[in-house]
């Protein structure tokens, strides 16, 4: 299979490639860099030179291929109301150059568009939450309006995929926890995370575009949730910062934009995606990670 993959030069998306190579697949990568083309081609990837702003550059790539995995997101969460409608135009001229075949799309999203009962592991089947409520919704959305118009796409709910890197939003806390020189949670901390291994979702996204099962709803979960007081320790630990509690009210001035995250309890199941797929992630747990964080500054 030929696969155009917008974000082929991202944390996750780099990882997608090849392991989509190495499964015997082509791949088409979306760029706009010289740099980061260079290392897309060193992995064996096509470069396609393009960007998300010019929709007939992504309709011309999907024309050139066998299937899509849109991982591309602007993650600037000072505009994430604006960058969230940004995907929906993004995946509708997507599905407009598939409609009436079925090359499938998937589409990525996250583990908390899934509504859940309080306390409860969120699950493929259930609900979705309203762009309305939250605005990263918009990427379901928009496939739900794109599959009504006949293209084969399902949608990739991504955890907080992690190496010793980078951590989903974990990442941004701990630049928080190292300018404050202090490491938080809210309350008795005991609110979740769902995290997953970058390796372990490279290959969850492989196997979804090889099933091309339409309308399916995935969750690249391999561990339900992890909480946040397990986390601000583990990164205490790591970075000999003082770990404390703080409260609610305490939350906006601590974390930001983050806040609106932070205090969240959003466990997530994909046993339905296991199922379905015949996915075992077998990489380190998000704490293990955490243990062995790298980067500027440790």
């Amino acid at each position: 299979m030929r696969v155009f993959v917008t974000g082929a030069t991202g944390f996750i998306g780099s990882a997608v490639v090849k392991e989509l190579i190495s499964a015997g697949h082509q791949v088409l990568g979306l760029c706009r860099s010289d740099e980061k083309a260079a290392a897309l081609a060193a992995a064996g990837a096509e470069v396609y030179r393009g960007s998300l702003e010019d929709e007939d550059s992504l309709r011309q790539g999907v024309a050139r291929s066998d299937g899509v995995i849109h991982l591309a997101f602007n993650h600037d969460f000072s505009k994430f109301v604006a960058n969230c409608e940004d995907d929906r135009r993004v995946i509708k001229a997507l599905g407009s150059a598939l409609a009436g075949t079925d090359r499938p799309l998937i589409v990525t999203s996250g583990t908390g568009m899934a509504k859940a009962l309080a306390g409860q592991p969120a699950t493929e089947d259930g609900a979705v939450i309203s762009s309305s409520v939250i605005p990263r919704a918009a990427s379901e959305e928009a496939a739900a309006s794109v599959a009504a118009d006949g293209v084969n796409v399902s949608v990739m709910r991504l955890p907080q995929v992690h190496d010793t890197a980078r951590q989903g939003l974990v990442t941004p806390a701990i630049e928080m926890y190292r300018q404050k020189g202090v490491c938080a949670y809210i309350g008795d901390g005991l609110n979740r995370w769902p995290a997953a291994h970058f390796l372990d979702v490279a290959r969850l996204y492989r196997l979804a575009i090889e099933k091309a099962e339409p309308n399916a709803k995935y969750h690249a979960v391999a561990e339900e949730g992890v909480s946040m007081r397990d986390i601000a320790e583990a990164i205490g630990r790591r970075l000999k910062l003082p770990v404390k509690s703080i409260t609610p009210d305490e939350v906006p001035a601590f974390f930001g934009w983050l806040a609106m995250f932070a205090g969240h309890d959003m466990p997530a199941s994909s046993a339905l995606t296991r199922k379905w797929l015949g996915w075992q992630p077998t990489g380190p747990g998000l704490i293990a990670d955490l243990e062995q964080l790298s980067g500027p500054g440790i």
